[in-house]
């Protein structure tokens, strides 16, 4: 879902949402009007009198979009399927404030998948984070939306850090950063 670029809205109902970079969650008023900057992943990136917002996509209603519905996977969907649904989810993943997703940006340390558990560990990009819960909470619902049947965790990666090195290559392109080592 990608919206053209500072798209006008009006707030619909109350919704909640988080400052960006902040992480505090606020909650957002019915006749508020601002900007989607940003839609990517199914959540939303709101400029609302000159603050970021991420609105999350099962709110998308709020500001007069259509809510996505959660993938499913086929009653005989192999091992394969599901690691591929898996990956394709935090592929939706967005981090708030730029155009790119948290397995091109690297931020994917580890995914294990049984039948009754998905666990995926992440890397942040700094341990402090601001939106690092944000898109630990985005991660967990996009797993647990496709396999509402599995115990899905998310967690930081202790002791593990991130740098450049760690995005793809596109993705380093996208933000200019095509000096650093890959």
């Amino acid at each position: 879902m990608r919206t053209s670029d500072n798209e006008p809205f009006t707030m619909q109902r109350d919704a909640k949402a988080v400052i960006v970079p902040a992480g505090v969650e606020v909650n957002l008023k019915a006749g508020q009007s601002g900007y989607i900057t940003q839609a990517l992943g199914g959540n939303f990136t709101l400029y609302i009198e000159g603050n970021l917002f991420r609105l999350a996509g099962e709110d998308a209603d709020a500001i007069g979009k259509e809510v996505v519905k959660p993938p499913e996977l086929p009653p005989n969907a192999t091992e394969e399927d599901v690691r591929k649904l898996a990956w394709e989810q935090m592929k939706s993943c967005y981090d708030p404030e730029i155009p790119i997703n948290i397995v091109e940006l690297g931020l994917v340390e580890r995914l294990d998948i049984t039948p009754a558990r998905v666990a995926l560990t992440l890397v942040l990009t700094s341990p402090t984070c601001p939106m690092g819960d944000a898109i630990a909470d985005d991660a967990w619902q996009a797993l647990h939306n496709a396999f509402p049947q599995r115990e899905v965790s998310v967690e930081e990666a202790q002791g593990v850090d991130w740098g450049p090195q760690r995005m793809s290559e596109a993705a380093r392109q996208r933000l200019g950063w095509n000096d650093a080592p890959g």
